[in-house]
C-alpha cells in the first residue's frame, strides 16, 4: 500500500513538473518576444523623442565662384551683393573655391550659431561683413576662431544679431553648401543626437560583425569571415557618408589618413561585395551563363582598389563612380539571372541589397553631376548602407537557414540509410561491448546484441578476433579482415564475416558483412584459378607459380627437374569418339599419373593433352627413371570409357633446371625436348641435362630472340653474295643472290636458319628485311660502275614482311628513292608466302614490277600447288627447288620433272634458275635441258661482296677445272645453239 501511495505521489509530482516546464517555455518563446516588439513599436510611434531639435531658420546664401586668386574680400563683397540669394548651392564636383555670404536676421541672443554642415569641406575662412575682420578659419579638422566643428561640418558663432558674414570655401566631392541658424541649446541637442546615432550604428554593426566572426570561427565557415569584414567596411562607408568617419571607436583618425582611407574603404567594400556574392552563389554560378559578368566585376573591383592606392582623391572619385557602378551593375545582372533561374530567397535578399546600393550610388552621381535633390533627400548613402547591410544580413541568415535545413535533411537521410543499410553497422566501447547496432546487424547476430549481459563481442566471435580487431583500429590500419563467427545452435557450420572498423572519439565504429557464401565462392574460384576444372590438377597458372617458387628456392648445385608430357595422337580420340570420351581418358590419365607421384612432386595440365611434372630435389637420373615409369604406366593398360577401350602413348621431354632460369625458358626447353621425344623413333623420352648441347643451343636461340627484340637487332648482320651463272652466256653476266648472315657478340657466325626462326618468333623479320633491302640498294648504288654486267640481284623476302602493309609501304618508298638501281633488283617469293593471300601478293608483284624490279618464284616444286599457282602471278624468273637438282642424274624422275618445269616456264615467258648444283655432270644436264641459270657450290660458294667487284662474270669464280673447260665451250655454234638471254634488252620502267 505504501509503495502504491509513493508511486501515485511520484506520478502526480511528475505531471506538475511537466506543466510548469511547458508554461515557462510558452512565456519565454512566445509572450516575452511579443511584448518586447510591442513596447519597441510604442516607443518609436507614441513616446516623445528626447533628442528632437531643428534649426530656427535656413539662411539665404549669395554664392560666387572664385574667378582669380587676387580678389580681395572687399571686392568680393560688392559682387556678392549683386547676386540673388538661394537656400543651397551644389558644387557639382567642382573643386574651384567659392565665395558666399549670408546675413543673420534679428533674433534673440540665443540664436547665434550658424551651421555649415557640408562634410566635403577642404578649407573654410569667414570674415565679418562691415569690418572685414576675420572670424575664423580651418584647413582640416582643427578649426580656429569662431569656427567650431559640429557633426559632419562646422558652426560659426555670431557676435551680434543681424550680422553679415562673408566666407570662402573649397570642396572635394559632391558637396552641397547650406547655412542653418541655430540656438545654442538646440544645436547641442542635435550634436548629441548625431553622436548618439553614430554610436548606436557603430556599436550595433560591430556587435553584429563580432557575432558573425565568432560564428565563422566556431563553424569554420569562410563565408562568414567575409561577411563580418563586409559589415565592418559597410560601417566605415556609412561613417564616411554620415560625416563621422573622423573617428574610429572614439579615437581620432589621423588627418593624413582620411582622404586615401575613404578611397580605399569604398574600393574594399566593392571587392568584398563581389567576393561575398561569389561565395554565396558558387554552385549557382557554375550553371549560369552570366557567370562571366561577375568575374569581370571582380576584376574591376581589383582595378579600383589599385586606383585608390595610387590616384589622387579628386581623380579617384570620378573613377570610382564609373568603375564601381559598372561592377555593381554587372553583379546585379548576374544576380537577377540567378534569382530568375533558382527562385532562391538568398539571391532575392542579396539582389535587394545590391539594388539599394546601386540606386544610392547612382543617385549620388546624379546629385553631384546635375544637382537632382529629390534622390539625395530620399535615399542618402547612410540609409542605403544600413538598408543594404540589413538585407545582406537577411541573405546570410537565409543561407544559414537553408544550410541548416540541408543538414537536417542529410541527417534524416543518414538515419534512414543507417536503418536500411543491408550491411551491419555497430559501435563498440573499448571493452568490446555493443553500444549501437542497426537492423541488419541484429539480423546477423540476433536481437539480443544490445541487451546487457549479452552484448559482448566475445559472445559472438572467437577471442582472437577481438585481439585482431583491437590491433586493427589502434594501428590505424584501414584494411579489412575476415573473421569466423561462433557456430549458432541449429546450424551446420559457423558463418564468416568481413569487418571494417576504425577508432573514433574513444569508440570503435565498424561494419559487419556476412560473406559466408562469398567466402565459399572465393575458395572455389581460387581453386579454379590454379587448377584445371576437368582433371582437378594444377593448370598453367598454378604450375607457373609452383615452378617460379621452386626456381627461387633451388640452391646452387641443387637438383630441380621439369618434365613435359604429351599424349601421342590423342586428337584422334576426340575426333572419332567425341570430346566426352577424350575428357574421360584425360581424367583417367591424370589419376594414373598422380598415383605414381609423391606429395612433393607437382603435376599440372598446360594444354589439351599436354602436362607438366615438377620434380623438386630430384636428381636428373632419378627423374628420368620416374618418367620412364610414367610412360610405361600410361601405355601398358587401356583406358575404358563405357564399352570401349583406348590405348594411349605418351612422350616426355625432361630438362634439368638451372638456378635463376626463367619459367618461359624452362617450359620452352622442356617442350622442345618433348617434340624431339615424339620423333625419336618411338623412344618416348628425351633428357636435357644442365650442360647438354641441345640445352645450350636452345638457350642460344632464346638469347637470339631476345637480342632481335632490342634496338640493336641489326648490329651483327652482314651480307654475302653467291654468284648465279648464265648457261647461255656464262662469261657475259655477273648475277648473284644476296644472302643474310650474322655474327654474335663473340664474333661467332650464327646459323641463318636459326636467325630466321628467331626473327619470326620475335616478330622482327620486318626490321631484318628492311635492313637487307636498304643495305643491298646502298651497296649497288655505291658500286654501280662495277656492276655493268649485272642483270639481276636476287633477294629473299619473308612471309611475315610481305603480309605487313607498313613494310610494303616502306618498300615502295625505298624504290621511289632508288629508281636508278631498282631495275637490277629481283625479289624472291616462295610458294607458301604467295598463296597465303593471293590477292595481296598479286598487287605487290604488279607494284614491284611497275617500278622496274623483277620478281622470282622461289623453291618452285616444293609445294603441292606449284603448277596451279603459276597462273595467278606474272613473274620474271622461276627458281627450281634444290631438292630436284641435287644428284638429279641418279634419279631420272627428277630430270623429267625439271624438263617439265623448264618447258612450262618458257611457255609462260619466264627464265629458269636451278639451285643446289653440286657437280659438273649436273650443270651439263641442266644445260642440255635448257635451264637458263645455275646456282650452287660447283659454280661458287657465297662470297664477300668485295670479291664480286673484281670479277668479270659469275664464271670467274669456278674452281673445278672440268667445269671451267665445259663452261668455256658453252655458246659456241659447234657445241650448242645460242640461247637468248632474258635480260639482253632493258625493260621500260613504270612510275607508280
Amino acid at each position: 500500500m505504501l509503495q502504491r501511495l509513493m508511486g501515485f505521489r511520484g506520478l502526480k509530482w511528475g505531471c506538475v513538473q511537466a506543466g510548469v516546464e511547458r508554461v515557462s517555455w510558452i512565456i519565454s518563446i512566445y509572450l516575452i518576444p511579443v511584448v518586447l516588439v510591442a513596447v519597441t513599436l510604442a516607443s518609436l510611434l507614441l513616446w516623445d523623442n528626447l533628442y528632437t531639435s531643428s534649426p530656427d531658420k535656413h539662411l539665404e546664401l549669395h554664392v560666387l565662384p572664385q574667378s582669380s586668386g587676387t580678389e580681395t574680400v572687399a571686392d568680393v563683397q560688392k559682387k556678392l551683393a549683386l547676386i540673388p540669394g538661394k537656400r543651397q548651392y551644389e558644387t557639382k564636383l567642382s573643386e574651384v573655391p567659392v565665395w558666399f555670404s549670408f546675413k543673420a536676421p534679428l533674433t534673440p541672443d540665443s540664436a547665434s550659431m550658424v551651421e555649415l554642415p557640408s562634410r566635403h569641406v577642404l578649407d573654410l575662412a569667414c570674415w565679418d561683413g562691415p569690418s572685414l575682420s576675420p572670424l575664423g578659419h580651418t584647413t582640416g579638422s582643427d578649426p580656429a576662431g569662431a569656427l567650431v566643428r559640429a557633426k559632419a561640418g562646422f558652426t560659426l558663432k555670431l557676435d551680434r544679431p543681424n550680422q553679415e558674414v562673408i566666407c570662402r570655401a573649397s570642396f572635394q566631392g559632391p558637396a552641397r553648401l547650406t547655412a542653418d541658424l541655430w540656438t545654442s541649446e538646440n544645436l547641442d541637442i542635435s550634436v548629441q543626437d548625431f553622436h548618439r546615432k553614430s554610436g548606436l550604428l557603430d556599436g550595433g554593426m560591430m556587435v553584429l560583425a563580432i557575432f558573425v566572426l565568432l560564428t565563422a570561427l566556431i563553424n569554420r565557415q569562410k563565408i562568414y569571415i567575409i561577411f563580418a569584414a563586409w559589415l565592418i567596411v559597410s560601417l566605415r562607408v556609412s561613417a564616411t557618408s554620415g560625416g563621422w568617419d573622423l573617428q574610429w571607436l572614439n579615437h581620432e583618425v589621423p588627418q593624413e589618413w582620411l582622404a586615401q582611407g575613404r578611397s580605399v574603404t569604398r574600393a574594399v567594400w566593392g571587392l568584398l561585395t563581389v567576393t561575398l556574392f561569389k561565395a554565396l552563389f558558387r554552385d549557382d554560378l557554375k550553371k549560369n551563363r552570366y557567370a562571366i559578368l561577375i568575374n569581370i566585376a571582380e576584376g574591376l573591383c581589383l582595378a579600383l582598389l589599385l586606383a585608390a592606392i595610387i590616384l589622387p582623391r579628386s581623380v579617384y572619385l570620378q573613377t570610382m563612380w564609373f568603375v564601381g557602378s559598372t561592377a555593381l551593375l554587372l553583379a546585379m545582372v548576374s544576380l537577377v539571372s540567378i534569382v530568375l533561374q533558382t527562385r532562391s530567397r538568398v539571391a532575392l535578399w542579396y539582389a535587394a541589397s545590391l539594388a539599394i546600393t546601386l540606386l544610392a550610388t547612382l543617385s549620388e552621381i546624379l546629385a553631384a553631376a546635375y544637382g537632382i535633390k529629390g534622390l539625395v533627400g530620399t535615399l542618402n548613402t547612410v540609409t542605403a548602407a544600413l538598408s543594404s547591410s540589413l538585407l545582406a544580413a537577411l541573405a546570410i541568415a537565409e543561407q544559414m537557414y537553408e544550410e541548416h535545413k540541408e543538414r537536417l535533411e542529410v541527417q534524416a537521410e543518414l538515419e534512414h540509410t543507417y536503418e536500411a543499410m543491408p550491411i551491419g553497422l555497430f559501435t563498440l566501447d573499448l571493452r568490446g561491448r555493443f553500444m549501437s547496432a542497426n537492423p541488419a546487424l541484429l539480423g546477423m547476430l540476433g536481437t539480443n546484441v544490445l541487451t546487457p549481459g549479452r552484448n559482448a563481442w566475445q559472445q559472438y566471435f572467437n577471442e582472437e578476433t577481438w585481439t585482431r580487431l583491437h590491433q586493427l583500429v589502434h594501428n590505424n590500419n584501414e584494411d579489412e579482415m575476415e573473421i569466423r563467427g561462433k557456430r549458432l545452435p541449429g546450424t551446420a557450420e559457423s558463418k564468416r564475416f568481413l569487418v571494417k572498423a576504425t577508432l573514433a572519439r574513444g569508440k570503435i565504429e565498424g561494419s559487419l558483412q556476412d560473406v559466408t557464401e562469398k567466402s565459399r565462392a572465393t575458395a572455389d574460384l581460387q581453386f579454379l584459378a590454379n587448377h584445371d576444372s576437368l582433371t582437378k590438377i594444377l593448370n598453367r597458372r598454378g604450375i607457373k607459380q609452383v615452378i617460379n617458387s621452386a626456381i627461387e628456392k633451388v640452391p646452387e648445385g641443387g637438383s630441380l627437374s621439369l618434365a613435359y608430357l604429351d599424349l601421342d595422337r590423342f586428337k584422334l580420340i576426340n575426333d572419332l569418339f567425341g570430346h566426352g570420351a577424350g575428357d574421360e581418358v584425360l581424367r583417367q590419365v591424370c589419376t594414373r599419373v598422380s598415383g605414381m607421384l609423391s606429395r612433393d612432386i607437382q603435376f599440372g595440365r598446360v594444354g589439351g593433352d599436354e602436362f607438366v611434372i615438377l620434380f623438386p630435389d630430384t636428381p636428373i637420373a632419378l627423374a628420368s627413371l620416374m618418367c620412364r615409369g610414367i610412360i610405361d604406366s600410361i601405355s601398358t593398360r587401356p583406358y575404358r570409357v563405357g564399352d570401349k577401350a583406348f590405348h594411349v602413348r605418351g612422350s616426355i621431354g625432361l630438362v634439368e633446371i638451372s638456378p635463376g632460369m626463367q619459367f618461359n625458358d624452362a617450359m620452352s626447353s622442356a617442350d622442345r625436348a618433348c617434340r624431339q621425344a615424339k620423333s625419336a623413333n618411338g623412344a618416348g623420352l628425351v633428357v636435357y641435362e644442365r650442360d647438354a648441347l641441345a640445352f645450350q643451343q636452345h638457350e642460344a636461340e632464346l638469347k637470339l630472340i631476345a637480342l632481335l627484340a632490342t634496338s640493336s637487332a641489326t648490329d651483327g648482320l652482314y651480307l654475302e653474295m653467291q654468284p648465279i651463272m648464265s648457261l647461255t652466256a656464262p662469261h657475259e653476266s655477273l648475277n648473284f643472290e644476296v644472302l643474310l648472315r650474322m655474327r654474335d657478340a663473340n664474333g661467332q657466325v650464327v646459323r641463318t636458319d636459326h636467325l630466321i626462326a628467331a626473327g619470326e618468333a620475335s616478330g622482327r623479320m620486318g626490321v631484318i628485311d628492311r635492313w637487307v633491302l636498304a643495305t643491298t640498294l646502298a651497296w649497288l648504288d655505291k658500286n654501280q660502275l662495277q656492276m655493268q654486267h649485272t642483270k639481276f640481284v636476287c633477294m629473299n623476302l619473308s612471309g611475315a614482311s610481305l603480309n605487313d602493309e607498313k613494310f610494303l609501304q616502306d618498300v615502295y618508298a625505298t624504290f621511289e628513292q632508288n629508281l636508278h638501281i631498282v631495275g637490277k633488283l629481283c625479289l624472291e617469293i616462295t610458294e607458301s608466302v604467295a598463296l597465303h593471300d593471293v590477292e595481296n601478293t598479286r598487287r605487290f608483284v604488279d607494284k614491284v614490277r611497275g617500278y622496274g624490279a623483277k620478281v622470282a618464284l622461289d623453291d618452285f616444286g616444293a609445294g603441292y600447288t606449284s603448277f596451279s599457282y603459276l597462273k595467278e602471278f606474272t613473274a620474271d624468273l622461276l627458281k627450281i627447288d634444290g631438292s630436284f637438282i641435287v644428284n638429279m642424274n641418279k634419279h631420272p624422275a627428277n630430270i623429267a620433272i625439271v624438263e617439265a618445269i623448264v618447258s612450262l616456264a618458257k611457255n609462260l615467258g619466264m627464265k629458269v634458275i636451278a639451285e643446289w648444283a653440286e657437280d659438273n655432270a649436273t650443270v651439263q644436264t641442266l644445260t642440255e635441258i635448257g635451264v637458263d641459270y645455275v646456282q650452287g657450290f660447283v659454280v661458287a660458294r657465297p662470297q664477300h661482296p668485295d670479291k664480286l667487284l673484281t670479277a668479270e662474270s659469275s664464271a670467274s669464280f669456278i674452281q673445278d677445272q672440268t667445269l671451267a673447260e665445259y663452261v668455256s665451250l658453252i655458246g659456241k655454234p659447234e657445241q650448242i645453239l645460242a640461247q637468248v638471254d632474258l635480260f639482253s634488252e632493258a625493260r621500260s620502267v613504270k612510275m607508280h
